[in-house]
């Protein structure tokens, strides 16, 4: 818990009103200072010593860290008032409250796996690679992977092969490299090495990965896997800059377990029919494969962008980098402590932490910065932030929601999901942002704003879907209906009447439960609050019965099941117990009646309209009961034996 918010004007260049910042956020505040990094560093050293402090400075937080460390006292929490409030125009006080209340947040920890890397590294190229081979081998167990055979040197340093490479798979300090072709260099003898016979399908193991081949990258994303280093052969800083990547990748490393699966929500596959396979389809990194009736995520090949748990309609899949509900309670507490220092109608900018962070800062520092009532929200899965999360920042008091995308943000995923929020919200309060300079985003930013919607904030809980709906429902209070687009994971089912036979095969299959049937009467019974259209009552409707219909049902009879199909139940006509649907045993007593074997006369024709039990009556007491055997021979007793000795 932090006591104490620790301010600095930056030498005059920023107004920060502390009673008011104090008032709104609930942290006791200092003085506001001028100069904490430099002339007043022992104001500074004395507020650590206090202990539980944060430092509203970014820029100079090495600075501030090694104070602490000299002081041997715990580090300070940090937070940017200045480059994203202070440094823009209009009163920045309101936003101020709010970036430090949102700071002072006590959020989990995200979990992480320890990966160890013992620095076996393969390098792949020609010359590039024998130099690159050379500057590791001191450090590292190097191999080096030539085209040609002509290209070995007499350096035995370092080991090399020919070859070429089928598959990678893994990541930083688990790879399994297949090769094709693989030869390997016999060292005895003289002249020239000699070489082994090729070899296909050799299955070998590193710790690292540079690829200087200039060629096609050997994973998908390759700038998102870790371990893998790949690098222009022909531009020597590129080539260095990867080689001293790969030295520094020695040791035990974090790395972040960024989604939590649950495999009873996944609704990829039910008896070998592929139903929803959104999660499949967007994945960058080929991180994440069918394992049968669900999915499975590798997370050491996982990198985090998130874009899984953006578009998995059950929440099977969600970020825990942290936890989706950190990023609803940071928007809330943001929005809340903005009204309360006095704000109104704020904006949100969601932007990622290395380019969202620089361009802010540049357009602070040389542009007109941020304007007064845009506030940033920085996250570390900028494709992870959905539907769901744009609209709980509009329900919870957010005016418009604006992305600033990054160069490498996935944008396919996160387009649907701003238009799906667009529809959702009844009003084009979501936007995406490709600004081309940090003047560009000013002048975005700068523009008139839109008209504020006029509702009543809510409070964002539960899971993703509860909260998509909540916030829609916020949103659009007199809508009953909201017709969505395509693939979109909300909706109802359409059931043709005159082709549904009643078979159940969807009620059996279906992976929410949103369809069921009644045990006593032939139904099919439908809950839409459930329902992710994932297709497979569709697929596997044998008369194609069934098709999808997306919309967001705001009424409260989303939540009750509803009977999209029923028939007359059939009575059976020996014991009057009811089974099956009228419709449905008619026609079999049609099709089969005097047209099939064990149906040819009217007696047997009559159990086809009987119940179970029944049935097995009927064929047991019938002359050529199917069920009886021959007649059993007859028990041997020890008199028998006797009479047969007596005999001979």
């Amino acid at each position: 818990m932090v006591k104490k918010l620790i301010l600095c004007n930056c030498e005059g260049s920023q107004s920060v009103d502390a009673e008011a910042i104090s008032k709104a956020c609930g942290m006791h505040c200092s003085k506001v200072h001028s100069s904490l990094c430099t002339t007043q560093i022992d104001l500074a050293a004395k507020a650590l010593e206090g202990g539980e402090v944060m430092i509203a400075c970014q820029q100079e937080r090495q600075r501030f860290e090694e104070l602490a460390e000299e002081l041997q006292v715990d580090l300070p929490g940090f937070v940017d008032l200045r480059d994203r409030a202070g440094w823009g125009e209009g009163n920045a006080t309101p936003k101020m409250a709010a970036l430090a209340a949102e700071a002072a947040l006590s959020l989990p920890i995200a979990k992480s796996v320890d990966v160890i890397s013992e620095g076996t590294c393969l390098v792949i190229g020609g010359e590039a690679a024998l130099a690159g081979a050379a500057d590791l081998c001191g450090t590292m167990a190097v191999t080096v992977l030539l085209p040609d055979a002509d290209m070995i040197p007499a350096d035995r340093r370092f080991d090399c092969v020919t070859g070429n490479v089928r598959n990678v798979a893994g990541a930083l300090g688990g790879f399994s490299v297949t090769f094709n072709a693989l030869r390997q260099i016999n060292p005895a003898g003289r002249g020239a090495f000699d070489l082994t016979a090729p070899q296909d399908g050799v299955v070998s193991s590193c710790d690292i990965i540079v690829d200087l081949s200039g060629g096609t990258a050997l994973v998908p994303a390759p700038h998102k896997r870790e371990g893998y280093l790949r690098a222009d052969p022909t531009h020597a800083p590129s080539v260095a800059k990867v080689v001293l990547e790969a030295s520094q990748m020695v040791g035990t490393f974090e790395k972040p377990l960024y989604v939590r699966m649950e495999p009873t929500l996944c609704a990829h596959s039910r008896a070998e029919q592929t139903a929803c396979s959104n999660c499949l389809d967007v994945c960058p990194t080929g991180a994440i494969i069918s394992t049968g009736e669900h999915v499975t995520v590798n997370p050491m090949v996982c990198a985090g962008c998130g874009s899984c748990a953006a578009v998995c309609p059950s929440g099977a899949i969600s970020y825990d980098a942290p936890p989706v509900d950190a990023i609803f309670r940071r928007m809330t507490t943001l929005a809340a402590t903005y009204r309360e220092a006095g704000g109104t109608a704020p904006r949100l900018l969601v932007h990622d932490a290395d380019f969202g962070v620089e361009m802010i800062s540049l357009a602070a520092r040389f542009g007109r910065g941020l304007p007064a009532d845009v506030i940033p929200l920085e996250v570390d899965a900028l494709s992870g932030f959905g539907h769901a999360e744009m609209l709980a920042a509009l329900a919870c008091g957010f005016a418009h929601v604006d992305v600033l995308m990054s160069p490498r943000t996935e944008t396919e995923v996160i387009e649907a999901q701003s238009e799906l929020a667009r529809v959702m919200s009844g009003a084009g309060a979501v936007r995406l942002l490709h600004p081309a300079d940090p003047d560009a985003l000013c002048d975005t930013l700068h523009q008139e704003a839109a008209a504020p919607l006029e509702i009543t904030p809510a409070l964002p809980m539960g899971t993703r879907r509860q909260v998509a709906r909540l916030a829609a429902k916020t949103l659009q209070p007199d809508i009953d209906i909201i017709p969505l687009p395509q693939n979109a994971p909300y909706g109802a089912i359409v059931v043709d009447a005159d082709a549904c036979t009643l078979c159940l095969s969807c009620v059996s299959l279906c992976p929410s439960g949103a369809l069921g049937d009644n045990p006593d009467l032939p139904q099919l019974r439908f809950q839409e609050d459930a329902c992710l259209q994932c297709g497979l009552c569709s697929t596997i409707c044998p008369e194609q019965a069934i098709t999808l219909e997306p919309q967001m049902n705001l009424t409260d009879a989303a939540f009750s099941q509803r009977v999209l199909h029923e028939e007359e139940p059939f009575a059976c006509i020996e014991c009057g117990s009811l089974f099956g649907s009228k419709s449905t045993i008619e026609k079999i007593t049609e099709k089969l009646a005097g047209k099939h074997a064990m149906f040819a006369t009217s007696e047997a024709a009559k159990m086809i309209q009987m119940c179970d039990n029944c049935r097995i009556q009927a064929q047991y007491h019938s002359t050529d009961n199917p069920f009886q055997g021959g007649e059993r021979p007859r028990v041997r007793t020890s008199e028998d034996y006797f009479s047969k000795r007596k005999d001979h």
